[in-house]
């Protein structure tokens, strides 16, 4: 009875390291980790231990006879990273090769003391890295009152599992070690120089927050938008919570086919019953009962071996949306698949090519995935009516009518105020994390090596610039903070009154689980201002106690 890994992987590793037999591939150390789109367990190899199971954050890791029938096709797609053995049993070896964190030399003016940007994956396991050893000090800068970023921001409402990565989250910011300062906005409230003041070194995990933008006519008509935007939007993000969308047309059109835009097309047309068993916030729910759209066209500008969605999302998409192809498509899949070399490819092009008629009559909201479109203009005068493709490679044209345009064309990052920024990569010019001609400053995240990889592979690449931060800090290249820790505190206080600190945020997370009332996974906030009043409400020490605390800090 193997273990299968399944469509929620988010490529953490700690199953890896987990693994008693060294069975689970690729692993961090190995070529292919950073790019592989989920992990993969040897079905010969596996000893049925359980291991896995115990050390996975999301869930995600299941014995093949207890998978529900959606997950099935996860046995044979495991199965098929691994070479055929003719019937020989592959050699176990001993545990993966783990790489221990590394040995901060103490000084004697005190703990290493690092602020981090960001609280989203990246961040959070920086933390971590960093505190698995007594006598860190790490504060944590959010300029929102809520953390964990896109988890909780950018993961799909119906995709609850993936979302249990922030159970490991609050056993990291349950550390002593770790304070937080929630809405607090570095670059606001606090500059990169007041932070290197009152810290040894400044890591920024600030992810790539904006889209890229599609330049082409009417982009600016009311209608068009981001997929980006109306993830945030569903998702009860507080900047996106009165984003205008309208549902009450036939057609959805999202240019790009990404994991992003497959997740937009899923909640477009998923049953709003289903829906409201999940955390997905109130308004979105509420337009979406009222919704009158029928099919999301899924535009690509190239063939269907490019397709740039994961193969466990399309499986997941595959097995609880209808999925239609039109005939010309169709026969592009089958072309593709005919000389196709690359078995993940293949495994994409064979449940394509098993895709329902898009000619067929259209019973209930439906998605349809459309190839070889490069987009020209948005139509319409008032608001969005359509957009118009030409055929890639051709000068034919084709218009589709739609009452709204989502671009998903990936993200891009953010220049940070006093750092370098490269314009064309839109990353932090770094090596190894450390952020060149910038002493004490480090990045980790998309913001250094750009939108790429899973909520997990955030791991190996947080560990990789915590090992070269200590590495900088034991050979003296770090100086002392020029305060005390209390003076921190008094700060930021100064600056940002309303800061919300972990015992709000664990206020404001009751809150939003108790709204919930045990139907949901909690009912979000959506105004900063409720979710202020919320943390207002956690307990505090007396007076007495909080002066001590600030003395020993």
């Amino acid at each position: 009875m193997p273990h299968v890994i399944t469509q929620s992987c988010c490529s953490d590793g700690s199953c890896v390291y987990a693994c008693p037999v060294n069975c689970i591939h690729p692993s961090p150390d190995e070529p292919g980790f950073a790019t592989a789109e989920m992990l993969f367990i040897d079905p010969d190899a596996c000893v049925d231990c359980g291991a896995c199971v115990s050390a996975c954050p999301v869930g995600a890791i299941s014995p093949d006879t207890k998978l529900t029938e959606n997950q099935l096709p996860f046995i044979e797609l495991n199965a098929g990273f691994y070479p055929k053995r003719e019937g020989k049993l592959p050699p176990t070896s001993k545990l993966a090769p783990v790489l221990v964190a590394p040995k901060i030399d103490v000084r004697r003016s005190g703990p290493l003391t690092v602020a981090i940007v960001g609280t989203g994956p990246a961040a959070m396991y920086a933390a971590d890295e960093l505190l698995t050893q007594r006598g860190v000090r790490v504060n944590m800068f959010e300029k929102l009152p809520t953390p964990y970023g896109l988890v909780r921001a950018g993961v799909a409402p119906d995709h609850q599992s993936t979302k249990r990565v922030t159970r490991l989250f609050d056993k990291i910011a349950a550390e002593p070690g770790l304070r937080m300062f929630l809405n607090v906005e570095v670059g606001e409230h606090l500059s990169h120089a007041d932070l290197l003041e009152h810290h040894h070194a400044v890591l920024y995990a600030v992810g790539a927050p904006d889209d890229r933008r599609l330049a082409i006519d009417g982009m600016d008509l009311p209608g068009a938008g981001t997929a980006t935007e109306v993830v945030a939007w569903f998702n009860g993000h507080p900047d996106q919570a009165d984003l205008p969308v309208d549902l009450g047309h036939e057609r959805v059109v999202i240019v790009g086919n990404g994991n992003v835009a497959l997740d937009v097309a899923r909640i477009l047309t998923m049953d709003p019953d289903a829906l409201a068993r999940t955390d997905i916030a109130g308004h979105a729910l509420a337009a979406l009962r009222s919704s009158k759209v029928s099919e999301v066209v899924i535009a690509a500008r190239r063939g269907p071996a490019f397709s740039a969605f994961t193969l466990p999302e399309l499986i997941g998409l595959t097995s609880c949306s209808e999925v239609v192809l039109d005939a010309a498509d169709h026969q592009l899949v089958l072309a593709d698949l005919a000389t196709e070399q690359d078995r993940l490819t293949r495994n994409k092009l064979e449940i394509l090519a098993k895709l329902g008629d898009a000619s067929a009559p259209i019973t209930g909201p439906r998605i349809r995935f459309a190839y070889n479109m490069t987009p020209q203009r948005v139509l319409g005068d008032q608001r969005v009516t359509g957009i118009e493709f030409t055929v890639t490679g051709t000068d034919r044209t084709r218009v589709v009518d739609a009452g709204m345009v989502l671009t998903s064309i990936g993200y891009r990052g953010k220049a940070i105020a006093d750092l370098p920024f490269d314009e064309d990569a839109a990353v932090v010019p770094n090596d190894g994390g450390r952020v060149l001609d910038a002493a004490g400053a480090y990045v980790a995240g998309w913001i250094k090596r750009g939108p790429t990889g899973f909520i997990g592979t955030n791991k190996s690449c947080a560990a990789e610039t915590v090992r070269n931060l200590v590495e900088d800090y034991n050979r003296g290249r770090l100086g002392d903070p020029a305060h005390t820790p209390a003076a921190l505190d008094k700060l930021v206080r100064s600056r940002r009154p309303a800061v919300v600190d972990a015992a709000g945020w664990r206020a404001i997370d009751a809150a939003e689980i108790a709204r919930g009332g045990g139907q949901r996974p909690r009912d979000k906030f959506t105004d900063i201002a409720d979710m202020l009043a919320a943390a207002a409400t956690a307990p505090r020490p007396p007076v007495h106690k909080r002066l001590l605390a600030g003395l020993l800090r």
